[in-house]
């Protein structure tokens, strides 16, 4: 509800006010209200994550933010064709939305399915994670050379490939693709900002015949209409859903109005408005130019502007006025997974202890490890009393790291002596580094 009923309640009222207000022809105000509908989910979910946010808003957020931005970008298609062609049909946008949807996922799937396969039989790490890489733009491609969207493709293949991952991608690609994939998110969302920064004189420029208060009152307007609809709609649509459905099942996933008030301050815009502003195209089919495309470049980037430093600096104090905090459920929830896979590996032991392969100290010395960590994590939990297992583990692990780090001067001290080379050095010493990652398990 939120990933559809938001984003077109936004660029409805966005449009409104763009045409009102500040005089952009309808067609290039829905443009406006597409581009600034979706959020970005990346901002607030730092800052939840940071100050203990109940792991539901959190979830909400981010979910929210994978899907509508893919409402949001096929809504966006449709704005801009009728711009460039220059005629637009309600009942032919709907059906065209619908449609574009479904061919969307359903290529998305067929993407998923065919490059899991691929990676499922590339062992290694460097290729695998290069072929993830290619997932999008394969998934992209086709789906938009059919007239479907790309966006629900590329996001339906990715879901798919998180889902099966991790049973088909070794450890040690997963390991690297982290990084990999961590460093091009981050380069990506700063290449986008910097795009934007030098574009922003020329854009200004172009506005010369608008006074200063004008573009700031039309930027604060426009800012305003996001925030306030994103407000508004918390603050009624869940009553509505509540009159309308009344099973205990939708009576659980109710918010206490102090969650809705984060929820709907949580709003920022960001990457992928920049994005689809700067995809605008310059004239239309006829070689006119795109009506008011330097405004609605203008426009969006105070909306990304406003919200990112208004909401998102004063959301975690917002966040602590209210008193949101999930009390340790997230460390509760990670001491459960690991309890859980304790378990099933100690099941896992006891099976493979009747094999004639194992050897019976093998057997042994895994199982005490595995025991103890289980007795662990479990006074952690407070299931049964600490009997010092806590204070044990930190010597142990303050022991290996001074043991590790003895090794790696070691190998320091080899490489200078030219016993060993810089490669072998470093595959050793990333090998050290695994080590000392999983001494917090």
């Amino acid at each position: 509800l939120i990933s559809v009923g938001l984003v077109l309640a936004t660029m409805c009222a966005v449009a409104v006010v763009g045409h009102e207000l500040v005089g952009i022809p309808w067609s290039g105000a829905f443009v406006l209200g597409a581009v600034v509908s979706p959020t970005d989910p990346l901002a607030a979910g730092v800052v939840m994550r940071r100050l203990d946010v109940p792991r539901r808003l959190v979830s909400g957020v981010e979910g929210e933010g994978m899907f509508n931005d893919a409402t949001a970008l096929v809504v966006y298609r449709v704005a801009v064709g009728a711009v460039v062609g220059g005629t637009f049909s309600l009942g032919h946008a709907a059906l065209s939305l619908i449609l574009d949807a479904a061919a969307g996922i359903a290529i998305g799937l067929v993407v998923g399915w065919v490059f899991a396969e691929i990676r499922k039989r590339t062992p290694d790490p460097q290729l695998s994670i290069t072929i993830s890489l290619l997932t999008g733009y394969a998934a992209f491609i086709p789906a938009d050379a059919v007239g479907a969207s790309g966006v629900l493709a590329v996001v339906t293949a990715g879901i798919y490939m998180g889902l099966r991952g991790p049973s088909i991608i070794s450890a040690r690609t997963r390991l690297q693709g982290f990084f990999v994939w961590d460093i091009l998110d981050f380069l990506i969302n700063a290449t986008l900002f910097v795009l934007v920064g030098l574009q922003l004189r020329t854009i200004v420029r172009s506005l010369s015949g608008f006074s200063a208060s004008t573009l700031i009152g039309w930027a604060l307007a426009i800012s305003g209409v996001v925030v306030v609809t994103r407000l508004v709609w918390f603050f009624t649509m869940p009553y509505l859903v509540r009159l309308l459905d009344r099973r205990a099942s939708q009576r659980a996933r109710r918010l206490l109005a102090r969650d809705r008030l984060v929820l709907g301050w949580s709003g920022m815009r960001g990457a992928v408005s920049l994005a689809a502003a700067l995809a605008l195209p310059l004239t239309t089919h006829h070689g006119a130019p795109f009506p008011k495309r330097d405004l609605i470049l203008f426009l969006t980037f105070a909306v990304i502007f406003s919200t990112l430093v208004v909401q998102g600096l004063s959301l975690p104090a917002l966040i602590r006025t209210l008193g949101i905090s999930d009390e340790g459920a997230a460390e509760d929830e990670e001491l459960r997974a690991r309890l859980g896979a304790t378990r099933a590996a100690l099941a896992q032991i006891d099976a493979l202890s009747a094999e004639e392969w194992t050897r019976d100290d093998t057997i042994e010395r895994m199982r005490a490890l595995y025991e103890y960590r289980k007795r662990r994590l479990a006074a952690r939990a407070g299931k049964i009393e600490d009997d010092g297992y806590e204070d044990r583990s930190l010597a142990y692990q303050q022991a290996v790291q001074i043991v590790l780090g003895a090794q790696r001067e070691a190998l320091v001290q080899l490489r200078r002596e030219g016993t060993i080379s810089n490669e072998t050095m470093h595959r050793v010493i990333r090998e050290l580094d695994l080590e000392e990652s999983r001494l917090e398990i």
